[in-house]
């Protein structure tokens, strides 16, 4: 069975740091590409060996994305 999580990506220094919102799981790579491979490999070794009241509780299933208009100065 196939599951869908967002990643959300960014450069931290000379690294790339990938999250996992949905689960709060991060992981890093070299670059952006490294970075994905790696989340996905830690989430699915979190799904594999959690039980599902961990999985419940960490889940957060309604996750938005947005901007914010902000005045500066």
């Amino acid at each position: 069975m196939k599951k869908y999580f967002s990643a959300v990506i960014e450069r931290e220094d000379d690294m790339f740091v990938a999250l996992c919102p949905e689960l709060d799981i991060a992981s890093q790579g070299d670059s952006i590409e490294q970075a994905k491979a790696n989340l996905t490999e830690a989430v699915e070794l979190f799904m594999e060996t959690a039980d599902s009241t961990e999985i419940a509780g960490r889940m957060h299933s309604e996750l938005y994305l947005t901007s914010l208009e902000v005045s500066v100065g």
